[in-house]
């Protein structure tokens, strides 16, 4: 498949929101610097447009049973599966991903579309609620779609964390603005054309380009939420402008996730999940594991192994099936991960496995790292790296383990290995994360559709996923109807004595098991 913005543009003639007289920026593919397309660029105008047509279609689409919507989205589904070869080919392409790691993705935003096709009807039908006075006041509690939702996606998974906030989005009634990453916007907006054959109406699916200053204050300033995935700094700025305009956000921020290896796991088992857990996505994901505090018992054999595992991955350098590993986005990434590497060795640190650069296989492979002798002075230790770099620390206890994995500011994910699952379940109630995996790194928690997944401190507010993932897009509202008394006096009697049959009628209500 050839990739280019004519794949995404020629079908519906404008999948892209963009002027006539768009500037273009080119993008290059990851696995080898080469050209890959011209993207053609938004600007404040565009979001303005956009957002104005989906209001207009939104009146309608709020109006359409949601059993029609869900129809919709399941055709979608399949549609997503039935041509998940050519979505496969996009985010390798733009990404620099392995295929595995693609395939993640599809199945990511084909298992949201099954969840919330289960769950919509039930989460967002009116639901009766206890009146103030029973019997005499009737409450129907009703959920509301909020208009225009802004959706703010990073690279990294660019399908998911947009199509599959977008998925709930639109079943609630809402129309989508999807802000994508410049380096992966194709992959949005296939989606959208995949939307539009399910049978999504015109108008409430639309994708804006361009540099996230430039275009993301022009979203924010114009929806009615925000959902935003990407650094801590830039959720820091997202929601101040939130907080000025009174509307809401969920975002999904950094984090400096930490995996326990406790003295009771078996060495070979906790090795494979580490491996996983640490460089899926060529740890270039916000909820892998950066940090592993391994027991003294079992440290030196997990290392062995564990090692020997990180050594022996392949970087994939071509779209399809071989390679364990992608490579990174771009150069100043790259940049990035490699000065961590360099700080942590200059100050002492130990490259156990890998630590470079591999220009031989492409400009952006870099090898899966593994680092020992890590101290607080280096950047690794403490700063997101966001790629294929872990390090190991040996701890002595349980104890002394959660009080490191729970040094950060951070609070996003975690992992815990052990051979005793009860054990493990309680020691993950003292992580301060949103989310624990216990004997996994981040799929078992992060698959479960139907628990919320969200951060804490400076990894977040707020959780996708879960009915609350559904719920974010919408508002409240309480109708309460008044039958036969009021609460003003009534059948004759004066004030103080209808106050004694209202502070009555209050005694009695509390008496009752209801």
């Amino acid at each position: 498949m050839t990739i280019t913005a004519d794949l995404v543009l020629h079908p519906l003639a404008g999948e892209f929101a963009t002027s006539h007289t768009s500037a273009v920026r080119p993008v290059t593919a990851p696995f080898t610097g080469a050209h890959l397309h011209d993207l053609p660029l938004s600007v404040a105008d565009d979001v303005t447009r956009v957002v104005a047509v989906g209001r207009d279609a939104q009146r309608a689409w709020a109006q359409t049973p949601v059993r029609d919507r869900v129809r919709i989205i399941r055709r979608f589904h399949d549609l997503v599966l039935r041509r998940r070869s050519d979505a496969l080919d996009l985010l390798q392409s733009e990404t620099g991903k392995s295929r595995p790691d693609a395939l993640e993705e599809v199945l990511d935003v084909a298992l949201v579309c099954q969840y919330y096709g289960r769950r919509a009807g039930h989460v967002l039908k009116a639901r009766r609620s206890r009146g103030a006075l029973p019997l005499l006041v009737g409450v129907e509690v009703v959920p509301k779609p909020v208009g225009v939702v802004g959706i703010i996606a990073p690279w990294n998974y660019p399908l998911s964390l947009s199509v599959s906030d977008a998925i709930p989005a639109l079943l609630a009634g809402n129309a989508v603005v999807v802000k994508p990453d410049i380096q992966t916007s194709l992959v949005a907006a296939w989606a959208g054309v995949l939307l539009r054959e399910a049978g999504l109406p015109d108008g409430l699916y639309s994708v804006v380009t361009g540099e996230g200053a430039d275009i993301g204050p022009a979203v924010v300033d114009q929806v009615d939420h925000v959902m935003f995935t990407g650094s801590s700094a830039t959720g820091r700025i997202v929601a101040e402008q939130c907080a000025r305009r009174l509307i809401g956000c969920t975002l999904e921020l950094g984090g400096k996730n930490a995996m326990i290896v406790r003295a009771d796991a078996n060495p070979i088992k906790a090795a494979d999940t580490a491996v996983r857990a640490c460089f899926s996505n060529a740890g270039e994901l916000c909820i892998s594991m950066e940090r592993l505090y391994v027991n003294d018992a079992v440290y030196d054999a997990f290392v062995e192994e564990f090692a020997r595992r990180v050594s022996g991955l392949t970087i994939a350098n071509d779209l399809g099936w071989d390679g364990d590993v992608g490579c990174l986005i771009s150069s100043a990434h790259l940049g990035r991960v490699q000065a961590h590497v360099d700080d942590a060795v200059s100050a002492g640190a130990r490259v156990l496995a890998g630590g470079r650069a591999r220009p031989d296989i492409g400009p952006l492979a870099f090898e899966p790292t593994l680092l020992e002798g890590v101290d607080e002075s280096m950047a690794v230790c403490r700063e997101e790296t966001f790629g294929p770099v872990a390090s190991l620390y040996r701890v002595f206890s349980d104890d002394e383990a959660v009080a490191l994995a729970n040094d950060t500011t951070y609070g996003l994910n975690a992992s815990i290995l052990t051979s005793n699952l009860r054990e493990g379940r309680r020691l993950a109630r003292r992580l301060n994360t949103g989310s624990v995996n216990v004997n996994e790194g981040y799929a078992a928690s992060w698959g479960s559709m139907g628990a919320p997944m969200g951060g804490v401190g400076e990894s977040g507010l707020g959780s996708r996923h879960g009915d609350q993932g559904l719920l974010n897009y919408t508002e409240v509202q309480t109708i309460a109807t008044q039958r036969v008394l009021g609460f003003g006096p009534q059948l004759g009697l004066d004030r103080q004595r209808w106050g004694g049959v209202l502070a009555a009628s209050v005694g009695a209500m509390g008496r009752l098991r209801i």
